[in-house]
């Protein structure tokens, strides 16, 4: 399965915004490819508003969430691989999603580069051979 974050962050950025609310993106700014004003980071974390009043052509697809935006009035590019993306909330109610370790999901902190995991095959010898049964445990 592909990971789940990325549907995960389309899905609650909607809503949050559905709901009249700000959109904030919490950013480990030190995983391999970031790439944030290095000047707001703090504690190696970043929060980033991404609504569309404070950003222009954002872009949240499988593999990265990227935009423009002003800091300090001058536009930068900021790129934010998913994997770094440590959380998406509401900033007025705080409501939102943290992620933690996804199974299938590259370690973030791994600068290897991404390697396509061979696919387990079950022979169907292995199988057991006849039809399920259940039975009742008191």
């Amino acid at each position: 399965m592909t990971p789940s974050r990325p549907y995960l962050m389309r899905a609650l950025f909607e809503w949050v915004l559905d709901n009249d609310t700000t959109p904030y993106v919490l950013v480990d700014a030190n995983i391999l490819g970031v790439q944030v004003p290095q000047e707001y980071v703090k504690d190696g974390q970043i929060v980033l508003n991404v609504s569309p009043s404070a950003v222009q052509g954002l872009m949240i697809n499988n593999d990265a969430m990227s935009f423009n935006a002003r800091f300090a009035g001058v536009t930068q590019n900021v790129y934010v691989p998913i994997v770094a993306v440590l959380a998406i909330y509401a900033k007025e109610t705080g409501e939102g999603m943290v992620f933690g370790n996804e199974a299938g999901a590259p370690d973030p902190n791994d600068p290897t580069p991404i390697k396509q995991k061979p696919k387990i095959v079950e022979k169907i010898e292995d199988k057991p051979k006849g039809r399920p049964s259940l039975t009742v445990v008191k």
